[in-house]
């Protein structure tokens, strides 16, 4: 047989490719167009993100970009809406939560029906499913709650914020969403505002520290890819920077009000923990409620095009508050066609109007045909939109899978839990005498008291945004521990334990107690209907105080969202420790109070003598707070733990070292017998 040559071969080779180009070539013109249309490059996630989208947007009807821009509240979803108009996103509302004891299987099911409706429409673009994850996954039942960012702030601990971050997404995802409106970088400034306890703190430094929950909830984006949109893996959650820009800033710390500022101060208190989210990857950023010197920030193109996208360079999507429309104007949802052109024009990209998309959609269209609304704006908002979803990787795995159901509420994320609310104590008093401290507190004793509104109630010391959009009252709604099921868990058997919401001063009195610990404070607010002029403690949060601190040596547990009046109760008390909203694990106060961990929290925010001082932060001219930014007593641990953990280690070190002794002793004899 004769033997071809390479060379031959080669020449062979390249004679069949041009014959196949030139047959490609002379195909006919709809045959062509129809082997061209089959291939979708959307689809296929060898091609770059940037062409995926350019191709799939070349698809896609101004219908389709339209409904690409909303997000609908879950109850507003039809089986008909998701396939024919194919929109883009889905939330749970504030008060459209899962129910008490629905499981994360269940709501895994839900939202797997809604993407598979989606994947139904024409060109099937995945829907992005969000949820506010404030504190943790906290809509959620029996999921890990966190301390709020209030409390989070006094850690001044990085790594702590970015495991939380991390937790909080296995969680999201373990009941199948992707998408957390999270982290609030608010720099709250008056804590009359009812939303100060999403605020890590007053000092924007101190905010920029704590960004690093961005890094936790989507991944460490790469030094390569820093300041574009980021999701690192399947078990990551996209984020929200949010509320641009100012909200911590209005007048009287009333919500949603104005912020009178200017540039200079703008840029160095409120606008810093923008631009670390940004640098970190954060996916997307949520609009104010609130005004920048008049103008609503829904509305001002000045700080969402012309700063934030031109300016700062961001990438991912800009994405409007619960109904931001219909507050541009006053009353609530007049004008409306106004605002959605005020709002468009501005620069958001995806709006959350969860009950009247039809009229969102109408009016649009309405306007672009007006030439009011440029195709150039819609492009730039829906691929936004788009880019975000590719990262996600939901073009690839759009349903929701069951991999992480056993993350949520899970004990490794409860036990960090506890670690933060031990971290975010702050101690403001210890001791009545100088060199007398009072904790921690013995854990053997003959009888001790635990009182106050707050001492056996896990929905008080949650707050606001969970379970609920204001938050509860009772144990009854998620899982966790109290405040007075972490006493009796590190106290001595023989202790005895009297609990009593607000105890008769005399009998107190006779009663012969050890002790007390008194928790009190405010009950769950969110929003609007926290914010405070007064700032007062409740009642019967007061007389609980004085009815027992005046009878029997007694620490107080502040359990608030903000520094409230305390002074005038401050000589009754041995020790007063600020909680915040510490979330579910109350058994991280015990270990604090009794020694078990020291007290290492200084307060990221001033505490005030009276509200009419306030405003007043860190650097203000006439500060004269009662205690000052950065104050926090510390303690040490008790010896006793200390001792016991160390045998513990010690334990721990005698058992490796025979490990390795045996494992020696094993390879001399088998070295001896098979050499």
């Amino acid at each position: 047989m004769q033997k071809i040559s390479c060379s031959a071969l080669l020449v062979g080779l390249a004679c069949l490719c041009c014959w196949v180009a030139m047959t490609e070539a002379n195909l006919p013109g709809e045959h062509r167009k129809l082997k061209k249309k089959n291939y979708m490059a959307y689809k296929d996630p060898k091609q770059p993100i940037e062409t995926r989208i350019t191709d799939l947007m070349d698809r896609m009807t101004l219908e389709e970009k339209v409904a690409q821009m909303a997000q609908l509240d879950r109850s507003s979803i039809t089986e008909e809406l998701m396939k024919k108009d194919n929109i883009g996103s889905v939330l749970n509302g504030g008060e459209n939560l899962p129910r008490v004891g629905v499981t994360a299987t269940q709501d895994i099911e839900m939202i797997n029906k809604f993407q598979n409706w989606s994947l139904q429409s024409r060109l099937g673009i995945p829907i992005m499913y969000g949820i506010d994850a404030i504190h943790g996954h906290n809509n959620v039942y029996k999921a890990t709650l966190f301390p709020h960012n209030v409390g989070l702030g006094v850690t001044r601990d990085p790594d702590l914020m970015k495991r939380i971050g991390a937790a909080t997404a296995l969680e999201v995802k373990a009941t199948g969403i992707h998408y957390a409106f999270s982290p609030c970088v608010a720099v709250c400034r008056d804590p009359r505002w009812g939303r100060c306890y999403e605020s890590f703190s007053e000092d924007p430094t101190t905010v920029r520290k704590m960004t690093e929950i961005v890094a936790g909830l989507q991944g460490e984006v790469p030094d390569s890819q820093k300041g574009n949109p980021y999701i690192g893996g399947k078990d990551k959650v996209a984020g929200c920077a949010k509320h641009y820009v100012g909200d911590g800033g209005t007048i009287k710390g009333i919500n949603e009000n104005n912020t009178a500022i200017d540039w200079k101060d703008l840029l160095k208190i409120h606008m810093p923990g923008y631009f670390d989210s940004i640098d970190k990857g954060v996916c997307s950023i949520m609009v104010s409620y609130s005004s920048l010197n008049g103008v609503k920030m829904h509305a001002n193109h000045d700080l969402v095009t012309n700063y934030l996208k031109n300016s700062l360079k961001f990438k991912g999507f800009v994405i409007s508050d619960w109904q931001g429309l219909d507050k541009i104007t006053y009353p609530f949802h007049s004008n409306y066609t106004y605002s959605v052109l005020a709002s468009v024009s501005a620069g958001v990209d995806m709006f959350m109007l969860p009950f009247n998309y039809t009229e969102y959609h109408d009016i649009v269209l309405d306007l672009h045909s007006k030439q009011l609304i440029p195709d150039s704006r819609i492009d730039d908002a829906v691929s936004r939109i788009l880019r975000v979803k590719f990262l996600m990787g939901l073009f690839e795995n759009p349903m929701a899978d069951y991999n992480y159901v056993d993350q949520l509420g899970c004990q490794a994320h409860r036990d960090l839990a506890r670690e933060a609310v031990r971290k975010s104590l702050v101690l403001l008093k210890n001791g009545k005498q100088p060199n007398k401290p009072f904790l921690p507190l013995p854990k053997k004793a003959n009888r001790i008291l635990v009182a106050g509104t707050h001492a056996n109630n896990l929905g008080y010391q949650c707050g606001g945004w969970s379970i609920t959009w204001q938050g509860v009252s009772g144990n009854n709604n998620t899982v966790g521990t109290t405040i007075l099921g972490g006493i009796i868990s590190a106290v001595y058997a023989t202790t005895e334990v009297v609990h009593s919401l607000n105890p008769d001063p005399n009998f107190v009195k006779s009663s012969n107690f050890d002790y007390a610990i008194v928790a009190v404070g405010e009950p769950p607010y969110a929003e609007s209907r926290g914010d405070n002029s007064n700032l007062t403690i409740p009642e019967p949060g007061p007389s609980i105080i004085t009815n027992i601190c005046n009878q029997v040596k007694c620490v107080v547990i502040l359990v608030s969202g903000r520094p409230l009046v305390i002074e005038p109760y401050l000589p009754m008390m041995e020790a007063l420790v600020a909680a915040w909203l510490p979330g579910t694990e109350g058994q991280g106060v015990a270990d604090v109070l009794f020694g078990d961990h020291g007290f290492t929290g200084k307060l990221a925010r001033t505490w005030f003598k009276r509200v009419d001082q306030l405003p007043m932060n860190i650097g203000d001219k006439n500060y004269d707070p009662l205690f000052p930014f950065g104050f926090g007593i510390t303690t040490q641990p008790h010896m006793s733990y200390l001792k016991s953990a160390s045998v513990g280690r010690k334990s721990k070190t005698r058992r490796l070292l025979l490990l390795c002794n045996m494992v020696l002793l094993s390879y001399q004899i088998f070295g001896f017998f098979c050499p």
